[in-house]
């Protein structure tokens, strides 16, 4: 089994570490520090990390998140790098690889390209098709709120078509990129969009697209 969430997560746990606690991300109002503690809530706290879906538990998800974003931020890089508990499915490999291998890369790229020297990080074919698989799978949920029918092409001309509807968008990129684009990242996707251009600007506008 791949062990792509491993390598994610303590990448992610370098660069929050490289970082400190007060750097921007591309989460907007999050800095390093709020970032490190939605990954341990995430992980160790699902009494409250239902507030990420469910909206009438957002006020518990952020008195959590509060309380450790007050922890020391050495505490909780080291909570990430060791990972959930036993008592966590996350603890679960399988669970783990399907539910962390995007969130641990989208965040990484949420530190990196905040900072305005960051350059492309180069990823094996192997990564790709791994996050390509995911983004097949999870395309018409992630792509839901789009304004516009929206077609995800990758350059070897793989499709996945988000959303149904016109004008019709298609965003081409490597997965990696096409993920980022629809985790509302789009300032920052290194991708190109083709399409009606008040269809492109109408979709450049939309912070969530489905997730």
């Amino acid at each position: 089994m791949s062990t792509f969430a491993k390598r994610e997560r303590l990448l992610l746990a370098d660069l929050l570490e490289t970082a400190g606690p007060n750097a921007p991300t591309l989460c907007e109002g999050w800095t390093t520090r709020d970032l490190a503690a939605h990954v341990v809530v995430r992980e160790r706290r699902p009494d409250a990390a239902g507030g990420i879906l469910i909206k009438q538990l957002a006020p518990r998800l952020e008195r959590v998140m509060a309380e450790f974003a007050d922890k020391p931020y050495e505490e909780l890089i080291q909570l990430i790098r060791t990972g959930p508990p036993r008592f966590s499915p996350f603890s679960l490999k399988p669970v783990e690889e399907m539910s962390n291998t995007v969130e641990f890369y989208v965040h990484s790229e949420d530190i990196r390209r905040a900072q305005p020297d960051w350059s492309p990080r180069e990823l094996d074919p192997v990564f790709q098709d791994a996050l390509w698989s995911r983004l097949e799978r999870s395309a018409r949920l992630m792509g839901r709120g789009a304004p516009t029918g929206l077609v995800l092409r990758r350059p070897n001309g793989q499709t996945a078509v988000a959303h149904r509807g016109t004008p019709v968008v298609t965003v081409t990129g490597e997965p990696s990129e096409l993920l980022l684009f629809l985790y509302g990242r789009q300032s920052a996707a290194q991708v190109e969009l083709d399409g009606d251009k008040e269809a492109i600007a109408r979709l450049h506008e939309t912070k969530q697209l489905g997730i």
